[in-house]
Order: C-alpha cells, then structure tokens, then sequence
C-alpha cells in the first residue's frame, strides 16, 4: 500500500497537468505517452487497473479483417499498420500467431473471395506477416484433424498477431511505464464529481474505495478514459460531447485445451460473425458474442454459454462435445462503440465502426475518449498528447519513443545474466516457454533484480502455484511494485492464473494462501476469504 499511499497523497496535494479517469487501454496509454512528453500526470479508477473492458478481450492484436466486409479499408490499415508497430516494439509480449479459416458451403462467399481478401489484408498490412494460403477440405483436415469439413468449402490460411500474456496485464505495463516516469496512479479511487473553479482548473471529488475517505484533485486538463462509463462521467462533469458509445456485450469461455496446435481456429458463427478458438497457455479461449445492450454491467448467461458451446462443437470433432461443466473461466465485457449522436436506436451493432474517437471541449479544457481497440493503442496515445498540446500543455519531445520494451543493451544483459544462472533451461509447466522468457517478458528491465534475488537464493526460481508459471522470485517485486489490494487483482489482472485453474483448484493450491500472506501481510486471511466468498 505503500505506492499507493504516496501516489494518492501527489494527487491530493499537488496540481497536476493532466488527471485521467479511466485506466483501461485508452487511459493506460494516454498516462504513458503523456508522461514521456513531460507532463504531470495523474490516473485514477474506480476498480483496479485495467478492471473492466480491457480485461475481457480476445487477446488478439488484430487488424480487423472482418471489417473490410464494410469497406473501411482507412480503419484496417491504420489497424494493421498499429499491429506491425506493437509487433516491432513488444516483440517479447506480441506475437504473430497463424489463423485456419474454415468456410461453410452455404456461406455468402466462396472461398476464393475470401482468399482474395486476406491478400487484400495482407497488402494493406504491408506484408509484416506471412502470406496467406488456400487450403481444400482435405489439406484442412490434414493441417487440423480436429476440424469438421463435412460442410466446407474450403479453408484460408493467414496471420495476424496475439498477446503471449494476458490483455490486463499488458495494459498495466503501460500504467507501470506511466508511473516510472512519475505518473501519480491509483487503482481503486472514484471520481466522484468534476467541476471547474474560478482559476480554470478542474476539481475531481475522489472517494477512496479502500477507506471512504474523500479528497480533491485540481488538474488543468481532465481526460475521460473510462471506457464504457465515459458517458455516465461526461453528464457528471457537464461535458456535452458530439459522440456518445453504444454498447456491445462480448463473451469468451476458457476451456480445456482442444488442440495441440498453436494457431487460431476461426469459423464464421451461425450469425455469420467470426468466431474463434484462440490458444491460451494450456486452455483454449472460444468465443465471441456481438449482443446490444444497454448497461455496461453484464454477466455470462445460459444463451451466451449455449450459443459459444454449440458454435464450437457443431464445427470440430471433438472426442466429447463440450459442455458447461468444462468451462474453467469465463469473460464478459463490453465493447465501447463511438457512435455520433442520433444515430438510429435499432442499428446493428456488428455494422458498427470500431474506430476511436478522441473528442476535444477547448473551453472546458477537457478530452473524451470514445470507442478504440487495443490493437490502436499507440495511435491513441499519440492523439492525446496531440490533443493536450493544443490545450496549452507545454509538451517536450521524448528520446526515442514513449513505448516498447527496453533497449538492446538492457535485453543483452539480462539474458546473459539468465544464461549464467541456467534459467533458460526451467521450462513453465502453463506454456512450456523458459522461465528467462517469461521474466523478461512481463517485468522487463525488473526483471534484473528478480536474477540476483535468484543467484542469492535459487529457492526463488520454484513455481509457487502449479500448472501457471508463477515463480517465488515474482512475488515481493508484485507486492512492492504493482499496487495490489485484492487477490483477483493479481490471480486475473497481473497474471492469467484465474483464466488457467478452476476456482476449486485454486482454493486447494498449496502456494495460493502463502502468496497471499506476501501480498498482504497481516490481512491475508481476510483478502483469501474475500476472494472466494464473492
């Protein structure tokens, strides 16, 4: 609580720049690239960082081929060109992963057309990735057995990219960028109200939701980043805006692993969306939904688990179809769609732009972020920065680029350094990567001082929880470092262990309660019981 209690004393105590609300990706990177310009910056969230949207996602950096159907050809290039720049600058953490497209016989399109499509997809993309092929019935069946080509036409072979880890834990890296160059966060503060006093600075009522404890944060420029609730904080505030969301509800179910392949299986739904099964670590992520709703507060219910389960077995040859009872996790967000208003009510919300929008109020001195994919991420922190610069933020130039991972020299060390010690030789039991890869890939340069935590005690490089990867050495950096107040902060947030065990098998994990008791000390009890009781 330590960090936290000095970034919350900054916020109250001092005026910043820029205050953002919202630590989803579009917070996440507004923090990191304005604080690489310079800027005194604050964020701040009701839940943990990354705690809604930005922790449902598919894992896929992709660049939208299903939107070329719509002809916004611009938004997929800019798409793609965002997921080369991701794949060059986090090499560690994004991946290009193979998709196997099956088409149905009745489907809208030959194949063919779709083939051309993903050459299409592939120039817009500037051939970072691998060519696409066209694969018969019988070449899908010999690549992947476990596909269903009774009713096919044909196959399309292409690449996109994904994340190795999970999406909260890549936004937080992004919260943690942001911080290490002064940025004042916190997980867990709520803006209560914003108004603007007589000097022109925004006032943000905060409430602590650890304590109640209420307090005021001045800012010059406010940023609503709070994804789906940017609406709901824009009528808070008095901020009349262009755009407003619609909102999609999305679902994915984690399930055993059902192929020994590492590549995306993608299918076209019985509504004709994309559907896919996306490896994660040892389990298989599947889904998605595209549902309208309302209420950005949503939950899995029986149709959502129905139409995913009979989607999938209805496509492979599975041993024994998938059932309910194989479900280990599930994910269910909702997608923030930037829609001007007035658009009609009853759109279809799979016909909808996934573009972002960043809108600016001069007077107010105030920014709206509407809609965005991660995949955009970095386009969006680069808008930003522009954005507050023409508000009056002085802004400097950073060396370099205000994201990626640490420079050559850095990487060059740590390996050597890993080598010397043989943990490139411990092999993760969750996704058989060596334990040197895993460090670096989601600690970075922090990972230097977990080798010589390791080179002092070699005790620290043994799994802690079976079957994840999590290492003893990870822990103390976690709790000093990472702003944890809640056990599912860590198990979904920081890391995927929540997506990977049943919450029978964590509850039996003999290392899960010792972690706890690192995380948190005296209130280990408590915060074990607070997790398993919600």
């Amino acid at each position: 609580m330590k960090l936290r209690n000095q970034n919350i004393s900054i916020l109250e105590n001092e005026i910043l720049d820029v205050l953002i609300v919202g630590s989803g990706i579009n917070g996440a990177v507004s923090a990191a690239a304005l604080t690489a310009h310079g800027a005194k910056v604050g964020l701040v969230d009701a839940r943990d960082f990354a705690g809604f949207t930005s922790q449902h996602s598919s894992n896929l950096v992709w660049g939208g081929i299903k939107y070329m159907e719509g002809y916004e050809f611009g938004l997929v290039a800019g798409l793609c060109r965002s997921r080369n720049e991701l794949l060059d600058s986090f090499p560690s953490t994004v991946k290009e992963i193979r998709f196997l497209m099956t088409v149905n016989k009745l489907f809208r399109f030959h194949p063919i057309v779709i083939l051309a499509s993903t050459w299409l997809y592939w120039l817009l993309g500037r051939g970072r990735t691998r060519i696409p092929h066209y694969l018969s019935t019988r070449k899908i069946r010999q690549t992947e057995p476990l596909i269903d080509t009774h009713k096919s036409s044909g196959g399309i072979e292409y690449s996109d990219a994904f994340l190795h880890d999970n999406d909260a834990r890549f936004v937080f890296n992004f919260v943690r960028s942001a911080m290490d160059r002064g940025c004042a966060a916190a997980n867990y503060v709520k803006s209560q109200s914003a108004s603007r006093d007589s000097d022109g600075l925004w006032q943000i009522e905060a409430e602590d939701q650890e304590n109640g404890r209420r307090f005021t944060i001045r800012t010059r420029v406010l940023i609503n980043a709070a994804g789906a609730f940017v609406d709901q904080h824009n009528a808070l505030a008095g901020i009349e805006t262009e755009y407003n969301h619609r909102l999609s509800k999305g679902i994915h179910l984690i399930v055993p692993k059902i192929s020994g392949s590492h590549r995306v299986l993608a299918f076209f739904a019985d509504d004709e969306r994309l559907f896919f099964a996306i490896p994660m670590a040892n389990r298989t992520c599947i889904g998605t939904t595209d549902t309208q709703v309302t209420d950005p507060i949503t939950q899995v219910d029986d149709s959502d688990r129905e139409f995913v389960l009979s989607n999938i077995n209805a496509r492979l040859n599975l041993a024994q179809p998938l059932q309910a009872s194989d479900i280990i996790a599930e994910r269910c967000g909702v997608r923030p769609l930037a829609v001007k208003k007035g658009t009609t009510e009853n759109s279809d919300v799979m016909q909808l732009s996934r573009k972002h929008v960043v809108e600016t109020s001069p007077e107010q001195k105030h920014i709206s972020i509407f809609g965005g994919k991660l995949t955009d991420c970095l386009n969006v922190g680069d808008e930003v920065c522009k954005r507050v610069s023409e508000l009056g933020i002085d802004l400097t130039k950073p060396d370099g680029k205000w994201y990626g991972e640490p420079n050559a020299a850095t990487r060059i060390r740590y390996f050597e350094h890993a080598l010397k010690l043989g943990i490139d030789k411990m092999v993760a039991s969750d996704t058989d990567e060596a334990l040197s890869d895993r460090l670096w890939r989601r600690y970075g340069e922090n990972a230097l001082a977990m080798l010589d935590q390791i080179e002092q005690d070699s005790s620290l490089a043994e799994p802690l929880v079976e079957n994840t990867g999590i290492r003893r050495c990870e822990i103390d950096y976690l709790a000093q470092s990472e702003m944890i107040i809640k056990l599912e902060d860590f198990l979904r947030r920081r890391s995927k262990v929540e997506l990977l065990l049943s919450r029978k098998s964590l509850y039996q994990s003999a290392g899960l309660f010792e972690i706890c008791e690192q995380l948190f000390g005296d209130r280990a009890s408590e915060k074990f019981d607070e997790y398993f009781q919600d």
